[in-house]
């Protein structure tokens, strides 16, 4: 009888040369080894295939026994003992000496249950036989003194460009040819976890790859099942039912709130979501490191930044698919979703905020890299249905909040998308409404849509009039001066901004404000009057909120390069220009850079060939034009989803 007789044949180990090749080597050593990994990743499979090799080609055997399998930690050395076919009377002791001699390598499967019993059992071992080779599989090491851990990760989805990796390889051979790009797409989506790709190829006898892989990507949940030596494989829900249940309550709870987030975390948001009468603050970020340990999370992004240097950033976690769905169906089997929905989204409002703030303040690039980190916690924040009004003005706090995402980076049509559904879903007559209504209108304008902009600025208007908010009123008067610009009606737009501009903002956190609106108000006038441009360009930076305002510093810079090309040397405008875009391209904005990339092209052919400067005309496209031909930009916020 061999030691896997109760498994049947070994099946095709794919992807883990390298692990292979690491547990083969440290077997020849003196210190024990442990296979550790998430639910799934195939621990058992490569410890069989390494052993299994090493009995057919030496003179070695194994000894194993399956943890999981319904012992208890008194039982766990007679187990061994008949694995080895000792007497019952034998003792550990006894069963290193027979490991010795007949060269037998220990090894403890599923650790996990008897985690504790197993570190005793080995600690003995070695103390009788410290040569003693053994092998052990779990979610986390075992910690023993000398331990090697070998950590075993999904399988990669692709290796690099147009390269398939171990994971589609696996799924590959048992779908037979296909067509790789659904290949990937279901790897992509099952996260190159083994046992899942296992599970779904075997949904394929009841439907196409393509079907598989549509439903994969709608982000339901993966009841996949099939038969199984151990009931914990036969589905992603066992397998994850399975550490679940070795969990302290805390962690359960930790884990199960942890599913309402879609992407990557730090600890500060773990403990928005998952703080409350019952789970202090404190305790979280112990709940996340034994998490960790216990392969339900990954860690991906250590801690950076020496202490002393300064504030450095915090490590970021992620919860697997499998494990997310996992923990939602337990969120919402304990009635405590709604609860960690609404703790999610008012994380997100402070998060937006905090944004906010950095953009008006201490740095627009940390703004957009504070976002960028958070994309997928505000897109789901921003999509998800409401649970009810309250829930439904966070949502929209949150897209007032990213106003300059939407204004200054170029992701307008996103921005509108979002807003026109949350208006609708927000009919309280509120100050952040109206706010909400103008966001709207200037993005409308932006975008040169005056027949959407004018009634939502129509309505701002009559919001900022009752609730006395003279900083919406000069806001107002900024976006009708966009649209003046499109109509090619300076008068009207300089009038405008003039009066944006006058205005002595109280609330300098939200919108251009007035330094923004002299910058403008330079731009139309550049090719009028070079006097009262530049003096509108020299008062814009002069009022100035912060020193690290790209965007109001690549404004201004355009407005001198048109200034001087309108009126000066074309030399200084090129050097303007190219000072404009470097500046605007550390915060974004495509439309202003194809703008200025299209001036620039015109200046350097003007200063090649010294031909005249020449006042832009009424036929020549502004920078505040979108042309119609180019690849369109990945937008930011692209997943308007319906569900949750």
């Amino acid at each position: 009888m061999t030691a896997w007789a109760d498994h049947g044949p070994l099946p095709g180990v794919v992807g883990r040369a390298v692990e292979h090749e690491q547990v083969a080597g440290l077997l020849g050593r003196t210190a024990p080894v442990t296979l550790t990994g998430p639910a799934g990743v195939g621990k058992s499979l490569l410890a069989r295939a390494v052993l299994e090799e090493r009995t057919a080609n030496g003179p070695d055997t194994v000894v194993r026994i399956a943890c999981w399998d319904g012992l208890t930690a008194d039982e766990l050395t007679g187990a061994l003992l008949r694995a080895a076919d000792l007497p019952r009377r034998s003792t550990a002791e006894d069963l290193a000496a027979h490991c010795r001699t007949h060269r037998a390598i220990i090894l403890l499967d599923d650790c996990d249950p008897l985690r504790d019993a197993c570190a005793a059992l080995v600690r003995r071992l070695l103390r009788t036989e410290p040569a003693l080779r053994i092998v052990a599989t779990a979610r986390r090491p075992l910690g023993l003194p000398g331990e090697r851990v070998i950590a075993l990760a999904p399988l990669p989805v692709t290796l690099g460009e147009g390269i398939a990796g171990p994971a589609v390889e696996l799924l590959a051979a048992r779908t037979g040819p296909a067509a790789p790009e659904l290949l990937v797409a279901v790897c992509r989506a099952l996260e190159g976890c083994p046992l899942a790709i296992g599970l779904a190829a075997r949904q394929l006898d009841r439907m196409t790859l393509a079907q598989l892989a549509a439903r994969l990507d709608a982000e339901g949940p993966l009841h996949y099942s099939g038969p199984s030596p151990t009931t914990r494989h036969t589905s992603l829900y066992a397998a994850h039912a399975a550490g679940y249940a070795l969990c302290s309550p805390v962690d359960r709870q930790v884990w199960a709130r942890l599913s309402v987030l879609p992407g990557d975390f730090d600890p500060w948001l773990a403990g928005c979501v998952c703080s409350s009468s019952d789970v202090p603050a404190a305790a979280v970020d112990g709940a996340l490191e034994r998490l960790r340990t216990a392969s339900v999370l990954t860690r991906v992004r250590d801690a950076e930044g020496a202490t002393g240097a300064g504030a450095g950033l915090p490590p970021r976690y992620r919860l697997p698919r499998g494990a997310r769905e996992f923990g939602r169906a337990r969120l919402r089997a304990t009635g405590d979703e709604a609860g960690a929905l609404r703790r999610f989204r008012q994380a997100c409002a402070a998060l937006a905020a905090e944004a906010q703030i950095t953009w008006q303040g201490t740095g627009q690039q940390l703004a957009v890299r504070l976002v960028e980190d958070e994309q997928h916690h505000l897109d789901a924040a921003l999509t998800r249905p409401p649970l009810d009004a309250e829930d439904a003005l966070s949502a929209l706090e949150i897209a007032v909040s990213l106003w300059f995402q939407w204004a200054a980076c170029g992701f307008r049509r996103e921005g509108r998308a979002h807003l026109d559904h949350l208006l609708r879903l927000s009919q309280e007559d509120t100050a952040l409404r109206a706010r909400a209504l103008w966001l709207a209108g200037y993005l409308a304008a932006q975008e040169n849509a005056p027949a959407t902009a004018e009634p939502l600025l129509a309505q701002a208007w009559a919001a900022a009039v009752m609730h006395a908010d003279a900083d919406g009123l000069a806001r107002i008067a900024h976006a009708h001066a966009v649209l003046a610009l499109y109509r090619e009606d300076t008068t009207t737009a300089v009038a405008c901004l003039e009066e944006a501009a006058r205005h002595t903002s109280r609330d300098p956190w939200f919108g251009p404000g007035p330094a923004h609106s002299r910058a403008l108000l330079a731009i139309a006038l550049a090719p009028l009057d070079a006097v009262r441009a530049r003096t509108a360009a020299h008062r814009a930076w002069e009022s100035r909120h912060a020193d690290s305002d790209f965007w109001l510093h690549s404004t201004i810079l355009y407005a001198h390069a048109l200034i001087e090309r309108a009126h000066g040397d074309p030399a200084t405008a090129l050097r303007a220009c190219r000072k404009a875009l470097v500046a605007k391209k550390l915060i974004g904005d495509p439309l202003f850079v194809t703008g200025a990339r299209t001036m620039l092209a015109g200046l350097r052919r003007g200063v090649r060939s010294e031909t005249p400067v020449r006042v832009p005309g009424a036929g020549e496209v502004r920078w505040w034009r979108r042309r119609n031909s180019g690849p369109h930009r990945q937008p930011f916020f692209s997943r308007l989803r319906a569900g949750p």
